[in-house]
């Protein structure tokens, strides 16, 4: 599948919530969603063809709408996400927990959620341009799967860069979830252990998405 290119606002559009995908903009006026919380296209007011409204959804088009919300939150592709789910049906314990699992220790979704970059979206850029290490050896894969008790650190060459200088105060304001470990002055952070189910989005339907493959 190729990569998706268009405003990242209309898939918010067309999954009828907001899935936070620019980070602070989301939560501003300029927000897309907030002036036009119909679905994009022709017929996205009407609820015609797809878009939302008066029509009845099928079984088949909830599933596929939980895959495509999951898919669009963690910016993973098709062949990425069945992946995923295929090493989660191999793993021990529940599949839909497991995949969750399985997306929320990817390093640019780490980095993101220590607070070190404003959406996923600005994690895979940090990420891809070499500004992180795991375990103290530079990465550009955003997609890596990190592990309980991984290190995660912007890496030093980096740290004299404006943006990153600022980083401490901006990171300072989030809170990171219980799952985690930061050390905001030296810009670090840790897997403590993988997270359970009520500390990943709870708008995310994982037994659908298990539906949607199990067809």
């Amino acid at each position: 599948m190729a990569k998706y290119t268009g405003p990242a606002c209309k898939l918010c559009r067309r999954e009828g919530e907001k899935l936070f995908l620019k980070g602070e903009r989301c939560f501003s006026p300029k927000c897309a969603f907030e002036r036009r919380e119909y679905a994009p296209g022709q017929h996205g007011r009407s609820g015609r063809r797809g878009g939302r409204g008066t029509g009845r959804e099928s079984d088949y088009g909830k599933q596929l709408r939980a895959k495509q919300r999951a898919r669009r939150v963690y910016g993973v592709f098709e062949r990425q996400f069945r992946r995923y789910y295929s090493k989660a049906i191999k793993a021990r314990g529940v599949t839909g927990l497991m995949l969750l699992q399985i997306l929320e220790s990817r390093l640019d979704n780490i980095v993101y959620r220590l607070g070190y970059a404003a959406s996923r979206a600005q994690a895979r850029l940090m990420v891809t341009h070499g500004h992180f290490t795991v375990n103290g050896r530079r990465t550009d894969v955003p997609s890596m799967t990190l592990r309980v008790g991984d290190v995660v650190a912007v890496r030093s060459g980096s740290n004299d860069r404006p943006f990153f200088k600022e980083l401490p105060d901006l990171a300072e304001a989030r809170n990171i979830p219980a799952w985690l470990e930061r050390d905001v002055k030296q810009l670090t952070g840790s897997i403590l252990r993988m997270p359970e189910r009520a500390e990943i989005d709870g708008s995310l339907n994982e037994q659908l998405i298990v539906e949607y493959y199990s067809r």
